[in-house]
């Protein structure tokens, strides 16, 4: 399978990265702010946490990033901290993230299924309301090749829905990308874009806090769960 390591552009690949985004004294509140969320598990969701939408907002350090590709109305929708240790080092076969988090549960056309995932009730989507999200993800601590970086095929968030069949051929046809990172970078990606990760062969703290991005409101009574 081939692989990409030439410099990543959002608006041709679904992914660029905003080195050194968050300066030291910026990336110290952020992890005084998650101190006290729950560790040795895969992901958690992050709701109500104070202080933590003055990061997201588009006036703060990480919404600014998203706010220059979705405009000013961009709205941090879903907040989960990663954290994978030598105890949580798990792996993560290619897909797509394909719901969002809302409110409370509105019969809407073509939404569904409707699951929960970290306690918080998500909802598929149409196609086109993710492929107008962004997610981005700052990375707290760094990245190497060994420290399972986020693999991601440039271009896949431009073939919509893709069957799970048909995942390991456009992942072929696109290539791989390995997303590696220093502490303070960050990552944004189209949200639909086929991602993966890999256990890490020398496991450390990898704390990443992902959060998706939209501009629009949802149809139908739908309301966005937020941060």
């Amino acid at each position: 399978m081939p692989s990409r390591t030439a410099e990543l552009e959002l608006d041709r690949d679904g992914a660029e990265l905003a080195p050194k985004a968050l300066d030291g004294s910026t990336l110290a509140g952020l992890e005084q702010v998650l101190a006290g969320q729950p560790r040795d598990v895969a992901g958690v969701r992050l709701f109500g946490v104070k202080g933590l939408l003055c990061f997201l907002a588009t006036s703060g350090p990480i919404g600014c990033l998203a706010a220059r590709n979705l405009g000013e109305k961009a709205r941090p929708v879903r907040a989960i901290l990663f954290d994978k240790t030598a105890s949580t080092n798990w792996s993560l076969a290619w897909h797509q993230d394909r719901v969002v988090a809302v409110r409370e549960r509105q019969e809407v056309e073509g939404w569904g299924p409707w699951t929960r995932k970290h306690g918080a009730l998500h909802v598929a989507p149409p196609f086109p309301v993710l492929a107008g999200m962004l997610t981005l993800r700052a990375h707290l601590d760094p990245v190497p090749g060994t420290n399972a970086p986020l693999l991601i095929a440039p271009g896949s968030h431009r073939f919509g829905r893709i069957p799970e069949a048909d995942i390991p051929e456009v992942v072929s046809k696109c290539g791989v990308a390995t997303c590696l990172a220093e502490a303070g970078d960050v990552w944004t990606y189209a949200t639909p874009i086929l991602h993966a990760s890999d256990r890490a062969s020398v496991a450390t703290h990898r704390r990443v806090l992902q959060v998706d991005y939209a501009a629009g409101d949802l149809p139908g009574g739908l309301q966005w769960l937020g941060v």
